[in-house]
């Protein structure tokens, strides 16, 4: 589903903040990426969804090149950043309308789903609420809603259990699992490392731009936790 190849990224023409990175996602897979801060991990989201240009490297979703064919590789995926920028002058039920309008979903199936996901999230009744008074973890839920309303094959995720109460981002784990169920991929970075290691067919351990562990969630643990093998790793 998604083939990240040699891709390396600078900001300022000197430092490389991902280097020469490669990975690959998996039909139906959920592939956690772990990292401290600055290890490179939403630049190479970006990137991979299209928001970010890169120096150097490919990067194929369902074998269509993002460089080439940024539009057709767009309408196959969802990204949901740590922090959602919402069009917030709209109510809910205008900008989940917007999202259905732009991906071409009809009204009899954007309201059933509308529907579904608004009453997993417990957002019903406030769908004709201004976004702008919502909370963060409100604009969270809303955000998910919005990504998973088109059914992308391809679910972009930074750091998704921020601000969510203990019920919604349980919710959010099966949907990601639903979604994998379906055949879709889910490819999320997180601090959370033990939801990493419980959730994650595969991980992948970013430092400083640089792969340093990647594989079968249960070979790179073995007999350790995760947290262990990352914190080796950290400081090495």
């Amino acid at each position: 589903m998604l083939q990240i190849k040699n891709l390396s990224k600078t900001y300022d023409g000197e430092k490389w903040v991902v280097d020469d990175v490669s990975l690959e996602i998996r039909d139906g897979e959920i592939f956690g990426f772990i990292g401290h801060n600055g290890a490179g991990k939403t630049t190479t989201i970006k990137c991979a969804s299209g928001l970010l240009s890169f120096e150097k490297g490919e990067i194929l979703i369902d074998n269509i090149s993002i460089k080439e064919n940024p539009l057709e590789c767009k309408r196959k995926i969802a990204y949901i950043p740590d922090n959602p920028d919402l069009y917030e002058t709209l109510t809910a039920s205008q900008y989940l309308n917007f999202i259905c309008d732009v991906f071409g979903i009809s009204k009899e199936e954007r309201n059933v789903l509308i529907e579904k996901y608004a009453k997993i999230f417990q957002l019903e009744t406030v769908l004709g609420d201004i976004i702008s008074s919502y909370s963060h973890g409100m604009k969270q839920k809303l955000a998910l809603i919005g990504a998973l309303i088109h059914k992308p094959k391809l679910l972009f995720l930074d750091e998704p259990f921020v601000g969510l109460d203990p019920k919604a981002a349980f919710l959010v784990k099966e949907i990601m699992k639903e979604l994998c169920d379906q055949g879709s991929s889910v490819f999320f970075s997180t601090h959370v490392l033990e939801v990493a290691e419980k959730l994650c067919d595969r991980i992948a351990i970013i430092k400083n731009g640089k792969i340093v562990a990647m594989g079968d969630t249960k070979e790179i643990t073995k007999d350790k936790s995760l947290e262990t093998v990352f914190l080796e790793l950290a400081n090495e």
